[in-house]
């Protein structure tokens, strides 16, 4: 019988040398772990599959390990981070903890470190390893939205939902009655932030708005110049 591991690690390296090590020591330590190669690939890990900590290196091409940390962010905010940096700037470790990173190793590094740190983290944290799974139903007023079936129910019946509108509608749910960033919310479901793809989700959010219409106490707010806020009054 398969002995379940202590957690499942995303680790985000560009070092292949060092990202070898890291992931045989963890494994050999009881953990689950899944790499990539640059910050784009471990968001697409990320997005796909269920993560007890991330391990993210900062200087990485492609996508650097602030920004995947502030879209993991978007997704999921207690999901603890552990960044790995070359660099000593005071200044970088303050941007690091800003975003919600957990906590900052410098390199080099031993490994039996890390794995310490690791633990530490997962204890002060007391990120439930049971209950670490991405909520897939939220409540919003009077309306119900499956993500994972792409169902919203409300007063008027059900609403089948396309992939981007519930992708859109997921974001704006888990930064429920806060700002969602228009450019980390183009990021990451289009990929990219540029005009079209700008007008493209502009379409998507009017949509959205018509569907949650029937409920006056919810509603997707414009914030000017920096993206959109999902209201649910009580």
């Amino acid at each position: 019988m398969k002995k379940k591991s202590k957690a499942n690690i995303l680790l985000v390296e560009d070092d292949k040398n060092l990202a070898f090590v890291l992931t045989d020591y963890l494994t050999m330590s009881g953990y689950g772990v899944q790499h990539a190669e640059d910050g784009v690939a471990g968001l697409e890990l990320f997005k796909n599959g269920k993560f007890d900590i991330c391990i993210l290196d900062v200087m990485m091409p492609l996508k650097d390990g602030f920004t995947l940390a502030e879209e993991i962010r978007v997704m999921n905010e207690v999901v603890p981070i552990i960044f790995l940096t070359a660099k000593t700037m005071k200044e970088d470790r303050i941007k690091g903890f800003k975003i919600g990173g957990d906590d900052y190793m410098t390199k080099p590094f031993s490994t039996e470190e890390l794995s310490l740190r690791i633990e530490a983290v997962l204890r002060r944290t007391r990120y439930s390893l049971l209950d670490g799974e991405q909520e897939s139903k939220y409540e919003l007023g009077s309306y119900t939205f499956d993500y994972s079936n792409q169902i919203l129910l409300g007063p008027g019946g059900e609403k089948r939902l396309t992939k981007k509108e519930a992708e859109v509608l997921r974001l704006l749910c888990i930064n429920m009655n806060k700002i969602l960033r228009r450019e980390i919310a183009l990021k990451m479901i289009w990929g990219e932030d540029d005009y079209f793809m700008g007008r493209s989700m502009d379409v998507y959010i009017t949509k959205l708005r018509k569907f949650l219409s029937e409920d006056p106490k919810v509603n997707i707010t414009n914030i000017h110049r920096t993206g959109f806020m999902l209201e649910v009054k009580k």
